[in-house]
């Protein structure tokens, strides 16, 4: 595919992508992520032709006016949408496959300052929540949503939800809505519930079989509703 050819495809997905886009005019103005996409795809043959200084002075101006940084040696195939676009960060060695849709604040950075490859490469189809950061040389499989604010260090197999500081694998199975970052389990609250759950087991075993420790039990809520009295007032 040509280089208009894939500056065109690239209009036309935001069609696709979002339901607030009602005439063409807005696309000249409040896509940022649209238009950064079609300076690295100038800047992207610019780079590959050794022309990498006015690559980099090209996606530099692109980096003012749209506030998206896009190194012009990274890879980003077809179809990718950047929604709203602030804040995002694409570092040279990424590869980001057909079909990935980002949202604001998603940073694909690097680990180690070595001359190789040292950013994520994002699979097809991949949703990267708003804030996420996927961080070193990790690849995220095909289909699968990454939530917002997480923080990816490792691999994400295919088909696959990741959320959390650092990420971990919440759940397997290609997501029906990937856009839905609504429907995302909350694994902190789940378990604190868990360990909630145990310790009242656990008191209960303990009160049942030793009588003074009860008491001990007793005088402690009478000091805890003494100090919350107190705070009250």
């Amino acid at each position: 595919m040509g280089l208009f050819s894939e500056i065109k495809d690239d209009f036309v997905n935001v069609y696709k992508n979002d339901p607030a886009l009602h005439s063409k005019i807005e696309l000249f103005f409040n896509y940022p992520g649209v238009w950064a996409i079609t300076w690295y795809r100038i800047s992207h043959r610019l780079y590959k032709n050794n022309f990498k200084l006015l690559a980099r002075i090209f996606m530099g101006i692109n980096q003012v006016i749209t506030s998206i940084d896009i190194h012009p040696a990274a890879t980003i195939g077809k179809r990718v949408f950047i929604d709203h676009g602030t804040g995002v960060v694409i570092g040279e060695t990424s590869v980001i496959e057909d079909g990935v849709v980002i949202y604001q604040g998603v940073t694909l950075g690097g680990v180690s300052l070595t001359d190789e490859k040292r950013h994520p490469t994002i699979k097809e189809n991949t949703v990267l929540g708003a804030g996420a950061k996927i961080l070193g040389n990790i690849t995220i499989g095909k289909n699968s949503k990454i939530g917002a604010n997480s923080v990816v260090v490792r691999d994400v197999p295919d088909d696959s939800t990741a959320v959390g500081i650092p990420a971990h694998v919440i759940q397997k199975g290609r997501c029906k809505d990937p856009l839905a970052h609504n429907k995302l389990p909350d694994i902190n609250k789940e378990m604190f519930e868990y360990l909630l759950k145990r310790v009242a087991v656990l008191e209960h075993v303990v009160v049942k079989e030793n009588k003074e420790i009860l008491e001990q039990d007793l005088e402690l809520e009478n000091i805890y509703e003494s100090f919350i009295k107190a705070y009250k007032e």
